[in-house]
């Protein structure tokens, strides 16, 4: 089982700091990095990644080694996939493959094909990429961050642009993948990571909000959940005065309040969308 720590990771742009401090300590499973954009996301994946550098006095421990002492065997460790992945458009599907198993030293030239099988691919081998949907250039880059067979796995934003199909199929692949291995998701899309992740780490500001399974997030914010049933004229007050994290056709409201907010109101059970605006709208 890997382990990974990071302790005290702070990155600073000019006066203002993308991360904050942020500690935790990471073992196998699927963790969601869930916050809105701006929040800290892709600056801490990034350093996670070595694209980018924490402030001095943050470290990186992977399985009890600093990083920086484990040099090219902790890059060996990490499989990573872009928010917008890039290829060659002339290459095709197999060359691409062919070329990140070169990039990353991989001598089991095999592992091409079982990967792009993997990620149903195997028919579009010999296909230029510049001719694919984005669905399949996002299967192409998990299958081309997955050839070195890492112990971390990471994907920003790995949904985004897809449609519901190709959504789907995303999260099979994951959930497959998921077994003996670190993955990191990063997004502010809730559903993404509401059916796949162990645990969800809340990010907003470049700090961690809060650090638990999904069942906690949602326990935690019991009794501050609430149906109220509003009308065309009531219902510009209630979004002014309220966070409403649904409306339906028949104007029945989803209200997070800390107090029962009018004498009709009924509590309800808390889901993941209802934590994400509890938590993170701060306005």
């Amino acid at each position: 089982m890997s382990e990974l720590i990071l302790q005290d990771i702070t990155k600073t742009y000019a006066s203002k700091k993308a991360l904050d401090s942020f500690t935790a300590e990471l073992s196998d499973g699927v963790y969601g990095l869930l916050g809105p954009n701006g929040a800290g996301k892709t600056t801490l994946i990034n350093i996670i990644a070595g694209i980018l550098s924490p402030d001095p006095g943050g470290k990186i421990i992977l399985n009890g080694k600093p990083a920086e002492k484990l040099g090219k065997s902790y890059y060996n460790s990490i499989g990573f996939m872009p928010q917008y992945p890039k290829f060659y458009p002339n290459y095709t599907a197999g060359q691409i493959m062919e070329y990140m198993t070169a990039l990353k030293n991989v001598s089991n030239k095999s592992k091409t094909d079982e990967l792009l099988q993997f990620v149903n691919l195997s028919d579009s081998k010999d296909k230029k990429v510049g001719a694919f949907s984005g669905g399949m250039r996002q299967r192409l880059a998990i299958a081309a961050a997955m050839v070195n067979d890492p112990e971390i796995l990471i994907l920003d934003e790995p949904t985004a642009g897809l449609d519901p199909i190709e959504r789907i199929r995303f999260r099979n692949i994951i959930s497959q993948l998921s077994a003996n291995r670190m993955i990191l998701i990063a997004t502010h899309i809730v559903s993404d990571v509401e059916y796949l992740a162990d645990r969800i780490i809340l990010l907003n500001d470049g700090r961690i909000v809060e650090n638990l399974t999904a069942a906690q997030l949602c326990k935690s914010i019991e009794g501050k959940v609430w149906r109220v049933s509003s009308d065309a004229d009531s219902l510009t007050e209630y979004m002014k005065t309220h966070k409403v994290s649904e409306i339906s056709r028949d104007l029945q409201l989803r209200v997070i309040s800390e107090q029962k907010p009018g004498p009709d109101a009924i509590p309800a059970e808390p889901k993941l969308d209802d934590v994400f605006l509890y938590y993170l709208d701060k306005e």
